[in-house]
């Protein structure tokens, strides 16, 4: 009989980015500004929304979803990797690592099932203008919201529970800025196929359909875009869906190269940055400067404000 010495992991260290040196405390100060930029813009969306009567719209309350998701992501990923570059590597507790593991999950699963609404949602405004307001209803977007909300809250703890069944013994070294699938899979001792597999069915409902979702809704949105006469029509109507276009763009193009096509090493941590930092500070930037309706509310809130002091 064999008796292996493991311990049980309790302890992990981010390597984070190593061999910054003098390039530390100004990468160090330029993520500080971009997390506060990022939660100050995204609760200005949630406030101008919340306020303006004439931004209660299926299309503005996507927006605020959206907008609280990045918060949700900003506040989960931000703060222990601004720990993390500081001290040029970071320990947490390993049950603190599966819990950011868990909200970064659930934040940006709920943000593609959410993108996908969004489109159909644009697909509703520019395809079938007259059943609009019959088709998306608050009734609707609320549900369809909630459902979203259900569904990634259940493979949530679909995944804790087989991560749960794992025995997990080291190293306890993770070269990442945060707790991500695979990194935290390459601490495990036990066989990883099971979660493996459940990992990849996932990606149909998580990823797949709302990929399928948009392209079909952005193919009939294109099909009625072109048949309008007027240049300055296709312009005014294209502008509805240009901000959301970008948006999609982003996340799905990031997520696909770091989990479709793994990388190892600087490029890794840079993709990842780019949609766990930068994707969540671009939201509301983007929202807010391609958006007249927001920019006019965003005056008339300021303006409300300075007439009261």
């Amino acid at each position: 009989m064999q008796v292996f010495n493991v311990s049980r992991v309790t302890d992990i260290f981010l390597l984070g980015f190593q061999g910054l040196h003098t390039l530390k405390f100004p990468f160090f100060l330029l993520l500080l500004i971009i997390f506060c930029v990022t939660l100050c813009g995204n609760l200005l969306i949630i406030l101008v929304v919340s306020c303006s009567r004439s931004l209660h719209s299926p299309m503005y309350f996507f927006l605020t979803q959206l907008s609280t998701l990045d918060i949700f992501l900003t506040i989960t990923i931000a703060p222990n990797t601004l720990r993390v570059v500081f001290y040029e590597g970071s320990y947490m507790s390993f049950i603190g690592c599966l819990i950011q593991y868990y909200f970064f999950l659930g934040s940006e699963a709920t943000e593609c099932l959410l993108l996908g609404l969004m489109s159909y949602d644009r697909y509703q405004a520019i395809c079938n203008p007259l059943h609009y307001t019959m088709v998306m209803t608050l009734t609707f977007c609320l549900r369809a919201v909630l459902l979203c909300w259900l569904a990634i809250i259940s493979m949530v703890v679909m995944f804790s529970v087989l991560l749960s069944q794992l025995w997990f013994c080291g190293p306890n070294i993770i070269d990442h800025f945060f707790c991500d699938f695979d990194p935290i899979l390459e601490l495990s001792c036990s066989d990883t196929f099971q979660i493996k597999l459940f990992s990849l069915i996932l990606v149909i409902p998580i990823v797949v359909c709302p990929i399928t979702c948009i392209i079909v809704s952005y193919v009939y949105i294109i099909i009625s875009i072109l048949s309008i006469m007027s240049v300055t029509g296709r312009q005014k109507t294209f502008s509805t869906c240009s901000s959301h276009l970008a948006v999609v763009s982003m996340l799905y193009v990031s997520i696909i190269s770091i989990y479709l096509f793994p990388s190892q090493g600087k490029v890794k941590k840079i993709v990842s940055l780019f949609y766990t930092v930068i994707t969540p500070l671009l939201n509301p930037i983007i929202y807010s400067l391609t958006n007249r309706n927001i920019n006019a509310a965003l005056k008339n809130l300021f303006s409300i404000n300075s007439g009261t002091l």
